[in-house]
């Protein structure tokens, strides 16, 4: 066993980065108005329109996933519609019933490596106005994505508009979930054929998104983004019936104020896709197999069983789901604050694979 614990398990088990360390240190004794009505909150609020080219977007800053999801969902959908999202979805499977919680039904379509497809999503809505009961059913109000999703998968641009273009069709909004979304950003300026979504093509395809902090270098907090004038009513009073209103709003838009500083949320991201594309070529090389081919810092593999004992004395890693009854399938998750280091002292713990082990 290796002196030092390596943590792969997720992209939320560091504190921050020390820009931002250093920024809060640097305003510690600043006075500022409360609840997002202050100047730092305003200047993230410009930067991050910039960022989006949509100099109209509502900016609002929330505490964290869970609140965030819970709070966009039950603020945008009527008391009588639920969302559809991937069985697979966040909201459908790692909310611990908040969306239900609320009040909203979670409307699940199977699961394509965690994305949902449009002529599915299509034939969901025609279905159910179709029935003449329908009346007496939980309505579709909204469609939940993650980009990317729950097993690293990303959206491409052209399947991005064509849900939008479904949602739009029934009057229904479109909310992209964006925890990891610095690193979907790092893995489409990575891909040659240019296939997958920019900044500025996510807020002009989408009625509502987030742009993750959390898992992206901030010690808290996500960035909302309402792209059509389409803010619900009241929005700061009912963030607070759902505790999710800061006092001060200014830590933690101080947070996203440094990350769109000098391009440093793109840059710290690219980090992490980085690393994560090293793992992935240094595992199939060692005779590892790959779940799914997933282009961010999420990387998915079949691995023995009879490995995983010895694995988990030294790496932090995540377990997925059960492969057949000799394997498992198991994530490393990469971060903004993974070292060369971490990923030497992580493939060397990994020994190759004999093909009649695999």
């Amino acid at each position: 066993m290796s002196s030092k614990k390596l943590w792969f398990g997720s992209d939320y088990q560091e504190f921050a980065h020390e820009k931002i360390l250093q920024r809060m240190l640097e305003v510690s004794r600043t006075h500022h108005s409360g609840y997002g009505h202050d100047d730092i909150t305003a200047s993230a609020t410009d930067k991050i329109r910039k960022a989006i080219a949509n100099e109209e977007a509502d900016i609002v800053f929330l505490t964290g996933g869970t609140q965030t999801n819970q709070t966009i969902i039950d603020t945008m959908c009527a008391p009588y519609e639920g969302v559809i999202a991937a069985e697979t979805g966040h909201v459908s499977v790692h909310e611990a019933g908040a969306i239900e919680f609320s009040g909203h039904k979670v409307l699940t379509l199977p699961s394509h490596e965690g994305k949902i497809h449009a002529d599915e999503l299509c034939s969901y809505i025609d279905t159910f106005y179709a029935d003449a009961n329908h009346d007496h059913m939980v309505f579709p109000g909204m469609v939940y994505i993650s980009h990317p999703t729950e097993y690293g998968t990303l959206y491409t641009t052209e399947e991005l508009k064509k849900l939008h273009e479904i949602c739009e069709a029934h009057k229904i909004p479109l909310f992209l979930d964006g925890a990891r979304l610095g690193y979907a950003l790092a893995a489409a300026r990575n891909s040659e054929e240019k296939i997958y979504p920019s900044l500025p093509e996510i807020a002009a395809n989408s009625d509502v998104f987030y742009i993750g902090g959390t898992k992206v270098g901030a010690l808290y907090g996500e960035a909302v983004v309402f792209t059509q004038k389409n803010q619900p009513a009241h929005f700061e009073t009912r963030i607070k019936q759902h505790g999710a209103l800061l006092a001060k709003g200014f830590a933690c838009a101080l947070q996203f104020d440094e990350l769109f500083t000098d391009d440093l949320y793109q840059k710290i991201s690219q980090n992490a896709v980085t690393f994560a594309m090293e793992i992935k070529q240094a595992l199939i090389q060692k005779g590892y197999r790959l779940y799914l081919d997933s282009p961010t810092n999420q990387q998915f593999f079949i691995v023995p069983n009879d490995m995983l004992d010895d694995l988990s004395a030294d790496v932090v890693y995540s377990y997925m789901e059960r492969y057949d009854e000799n394997h498992t399938v198991i994530r490393f998750c990469t971060s903004w604050a993974t070292t060369k280091e971490d990923v030497d002292a992580l493939l060397a713990q990994l020994p190759p694979i004999l093909s009649g082990n695999s």
